[in-house]
């Protein structure tokens, strides 16, 4: 699966740029409120250790192989292994969440389906670094590579979101200085096919059906 020359260019210069945050998009400081309702135990997943880049951080871990399999079919790996960026990483338990045929539909072949997914991907690329410091007591959104705004919210001093995920490892710092934060879900940009349904809870299993009483 290949991208389009002229989509590899414009993303490694959006990446080379500069800053991303536009004016007004710098997250706003938040005011905490005064009862917070208590805040439901985060996943865990074994420590993340820092790598060279992004890309070999991600792929020696072990835990986010269908993300490493996403950022090479769209020609990503190289970006995240020579830019020194923020990401958001869902592991391979916040894709295996999905849907069997959701999860198909984004990780299909052809020039089409690549196109979708790295449109998600780079959602998750932020051009500058934002670690906890930078969240942690506040909302708002931040530009990303992909163009749009990714929200962080940070306004739960026990919680940090992003785009409606739970950041669950924070500031793994890799040695060319970019930042992964690990996250639970996978989200995708607002005008994606994807968003919706990618938003949408998980549907509940099916209660069994009550055995029909016998006569007697």
């Amino acid at each position: 699966m290949r991208l389009t020359r002229l989509f590899a260019t414009a993303a490694a210069a959006a990446l080379i740029a500069g800053p991303v945050f536009a004016a007004g998009e710098t997250p706003d400081a938040a005011t905490a409120p005064a009862a917070a309702p208590a805040t439901p135990a985060l996943p865990s997943i074994p420590r993340v250790t820092p790598g060279a880049n992004v890309y070999d951080t991600l792929k020696a871990s072990g835990q986010f192989t269908i993300l490493v399999k996403a950022l090479d079919a769209t020609n990503l790996a190289g970006v995240l292994k020579t830019h020194a960026v923020t990401f958001f990483a869902p592991t391979d338990a916040a894709f295996n969440a999905l849907p069997p045929d959701q999860l198909a539909r984004l990780m299909a072949p052809g020039d089409a389906a690549a196109n979708q997914l790295q449109k998600i991907l780079t959602f998750y690329i932020i051009n500058t670094q934002v670690d906890s410091s930078k969240i942690k007591g506040a909302k708002g959104p931040v530009a990303t590579v992909e163009g749009q705004g990714i929200l962080l919210d940070g306004s739960n001093p026990d919680d940090m979101l992003v785009g409606g995920a739970d950041i669950i490892q924070a500031d793994i710092r890799t040695t060319d200085g970019g930042i992964i934060h690990v996250i639970d879900r996978v989200i995708a940009p607002p005008d994606s096919p994807y968003a919706a349904e990618l938003a949408a809870p998980a549907p509940a299993a099916a209660a069994p059906a009550a055995a029909a009483p016998t006569g007697g």
